[in-house]
C-alpha cells in the first residue's frame, strides 16, 4: 500500500533532518520546538509517520529517519535550497529574508519547474546562508576546518561562511552588523559578560555568544594556506 505524503508529513520529515544537521538530538520535545506546535499533535504525527515506515522511535524517546524518510526530507530540503538562490541570485531578495519565503513556496515547486530551476542555477552551491544541501553537521563542518564563532581565538581574523538559516529576527541582526556569509571579520576579545568583540566591516561590534554559536567561520589562516 502506497503511504500519503502530506505537507504535514513533509514538514516533519525536514524539521527531523535539519535539526540533525545541528547536531541535535531529536525527541518530541524538539520538533514541537522547532515546528512550533502542541505537544498532543507532535505525538499524533509521530504515530502516523512510524506507522508509515517513515521514522524508528528508540525506547529512549529518540526519533531518526528511515530510508524512505530521509529521501522524502531531501527531497524537500532541495527544493528548499533551490528556491532560496533562486530568490537571491535572480530575483535580488535580502539574504535574510528569503528562508520563510522558501517555506511557503517549496510545497508548490512541480518536479518540472524544480529541474528548470537546477539547469538555472546549477549544482552543488551553497544557499544564501552558506549553507550545503544534505546534514551538513557540525562534524562535517569542523572537518573542513570551521569553527563557531564563539570559538574564534583572540586576535584571528575569519571568514563568515555558514550562519543557522532559521530566525529571522537573528539574521537581520546579524545584517544590520555587516555579519554575512563572505563578510571578514576579527575577534578582538572575551568580555565577562558573555559576549564577544569584534571588528566587522571596520567598526567594532559587540555580539553574544549564544548568538555567535550560530555564526560558522573559517579561519584566515586556513584560507591563506589553502
Amino acid at each position: 500500500m502506497s503511504v500519503r505524503i502530506t505537507i504535514s508529513k513533509e514538514n516533519y520529515l525536514k524539521a527531523i533532518a535539519e535539526a540533525e544537521s545541528e547536531g541535535l538530538t531529536v525527541i518530541a520535545a524538539t520538533l514541537a520546538r522547532w515546528l512550533n506546535v502542541s505537544p498532543p499533535a507532535v505525538t499524533m504525527a509521530i504515530k502516523r509517520l512510524k506507522r508509515d515506515g517513515l521514522i524508528r522511535v528508540e525506547k529512549e524517546g529518540q526519533i531518526t529517519l528511515t530510508p524512505e524518510g530521509h529521501a522524502i526530507a531531501t527531497g524537500l530540503l532541495n527544493r528548499h535550497h533551490l528556491i532560496e538562490r533562486m530568490l537571491t541570485e535572480i530575483f535580488g531578495m535580502e539574504w535574510y529574508k528569503v528562508h520563510e519565503e522558501a517555506e511557503q513556496l517549496e510545497h508548490a515547486v512541480s518536479a518540472d519547474f524544480e529541474r528548470k530551476l537546477l539547469e538555472k542555477l546549477g549544482p552543488g552551491e551553497a544557499c544564501p546562508h552558506g549553507n550545503f544541501i544534505g546534514l551538513d553537521s557540525p562534524e562535517v563542518r569542523r572537518r573542513r576546518g570551521w569553527m563557531p564563532l564563539d570559538e574564534l581565538p583572540a586576535d584571528n581574523e575569519g571568514f563568515v561562511v555558514s550562519v543557522f538559516e532559521r530566525d529571522r529576527q537573528l539574521l537581520e541582526y546579524f545584517d544590520g552588523l555587516g555579519i554575512r556569509p563572505g563578510a571578514k571579520l576579527q575577534a578582538v576579545r572575551r568580555n565577562y559578560d558573555e559576549t564577544l568583540t569584534l571588528r566587522v566591516v571596520g567598526r567594532t561590534v559587540q555580539l553574544g555568544q549564544s548568538a555567535a554559536r550560530k555564526v560558522w567561520v573559517e579561519p584566515a589562516a586556513l584560507r591563506r594556506s589553502a
